[in-house]
């Protein structure tokens, strides 16, 4: 969909460098060879040269009248979500990420777009129907563009739905609609563990912790206040790169200022954490953010060795002491890549379960829902294969020895930052008492363990001036 009032003022900001929109078609050429799902086995200078490395999901796009940016775009089951968000500036210098809040608010509308269709996209019908109906609800989501409502879900599929904007004028434009009943508020922090672990002397391990607060307010009103704050243990590590939701009403700037991408020091905000906001009436993420943990929450060492026709494997996995342990489920997944059928398996393991998948080509370790006293649990074995199919997983990046075990795991009432809500802290100015829940998980994102008999690809390197 296009807005031809946001594309207007984009070329009133940028005047003569103003680098248009292209046609739908051109477009869609232009962000698929940028995201490498056409011509990817070329080398493409622009593209492909280490200078162009991405680390988010905003990109340049080369178009005949110049490089189009931001356009903010991720690839997700089959389907690509992009939009070009409108940078209220010039672009020349291009300004740093974090203060373009087109960006924040174009992620939230993908995302929301993304959680309509994506349980729909097993069945084709169904999802071409939603498809379909996109546009409508996008006039109710983007009115003239500027993105209001985010949850698409809640929205209505035909325009004989959509309500007349409330007469009370204090009403926010997110709140769609007044709730009537109890007051209450539920609150889940949701923080996700990146990890790469690789045993060896002359790489660094590295891993990302990234944290969202969740929250649904049913709360009569046309426009309520509340207040809700963020609490951690004493000396835990200060959360970092946050960015709010649009309803938040104000902040402490240095709050926004505090970026993982300098090191910690003594200046660096460390709360109290206060977010006063008027809230949807739907549930939104309220906030999300970082922390520079000092150590992931599994430690885990990975050898694989080939020996002729077979291969011994090793893996030795340690949960951190200062972790709760007690998981919701926990377990370690061994793939072999560009290698036929498991033949013959022998193994022994100190804890849990192992099973072959049904492909006979990944080995699943199921430990469960408690490590062991030791806080220790291992895995050896001796595996064999049959002749290699096309059914069999491929990888042109673990070739050879090079390969790695994938940890799945997730710990209700818990946090890796130790980050919470106190039930008392939260405050809501309207009559009756409200009922506060609140709740925290940790929840495993990308957690590799390489094998460290073998070279590993670097996730992070330090950029040598």
């Amino acid at each position: 969909r296009r807005f031809p009032t946001v594309e207007l003022r984009a070329e009133t900001f940028n005047g003569s460098t103003h680098v248009p929109v292209p046609s739908d078609s051109a477009f869609l050429k232009a962000l698929l060879f940028q995201l490498r799902l056409v011509d990817d086995h070329v080398f493409v200078e622009q593209r492909d040269t280490c200078t162009r490395i991405n680390h988010s999901c905003v990109y340049s796009v080369a178009t005949t009248a110049g490089e189009l940016w931001p356009v903010l775009a991720f690839h997700k089951s089959g389907l690509i979500y992009a939009c070009v968000p409108l940078v209220e500036g010039t672009l020349e210098p291009r300004p740093p990420l974090l203060t373009v809040s087109g960006l924040s608010q174009g992620l939230a509308l993908l995302l929301g777009i993304m959680d309509y269709i994506s349980p729909s996209r097993k069945n084709e019908t169904e999802m071409n129907t939603k498809i379909g109906q996109l546009r409508i609800l996008l006039v109710q989501a983007c009115p003239l563009g500027t993105p209001l409502h985010t949850n698409i879900r809640s929205l209505n599929s035909s325009f004989e739905d959509i309500q007349e904007m409330p007469l009370d004028k204090d009403q926010p434009a997110w709140r769609s609609s007044t709730y009537k009943g109890k007051p209450q508020v539920n609150v889940c922090i949701t923080e996700k563990v990146k990890c790469m672990q690789y045993d060896q002397r002359d790489v660094v391990d590295t891993w990302q912790v990234y944290g969202a607060v969740n929250c649904k307010c049913d709360i009569e009103g046309s426009a309520p206040n509340v207040t809700l704050s963020l609490s951690l243990p004493t000396n835990a590590p200060p959360l970092q790169d946050i960015v709010v939701h649009h309803c938040v009403t104000s902040v402490d700037p240095a709050m926004l200022l505090s970026t993982s991408a300098e090191p910690l020091h003594d200046s660096v905000y460390n709360g109290p954490y206060k977010f006063p906001f008027i809230p949807p009436s739907d549930s939104f993420n309220l906030c999300y953010y970082t922390s520079q943990v000092p150590v992931p929450p599994i430690l885990g060492c990975y050898q694989l060795v080939e020996e002729g026709s077979q291969i011994k494997i090793t893996v030795n996995l340690k949960l951190h002491e200062s972790i709760k342990n007690s998981f919701e489920y926990c377990e370690a997944r061994i793939p072999f890549f560009n290698r036929g059928p498991i033949a013959q398996l022998e193994y022994k393991v100190s804890y849990g379960q192992l099973d072959l998948s049904r492909e006979k080509s990944l080995l699943l370790w199921v430990i469960g829902q408690k490590f062991p006293k030791s806080l220790e649990v291992s895995l050896t074995g001796t595996v064999s294969f049959g002749t290699a199919g096309k059914e069999h997983p491929t990888d042109y990046v673990c070739t050879g020895n090079t390969a790695y075990v994938k940890l799945y795991f997730r710990i209700p009432d818990f946090t890796l930052t130790g980050c919470y809500v106190d039930q008392h802290s939260v405050q809501i100015f309207v009559p009756g008492k409200p009922k506060i829940t609140a709740s925290q998980e940790l929840i495993s994102s990308d957690y590799y363990i390489w094998n460290s008999k073998a070279p590993a690809p670097m996730v992070y390197k330090p950029l040598l001036d």
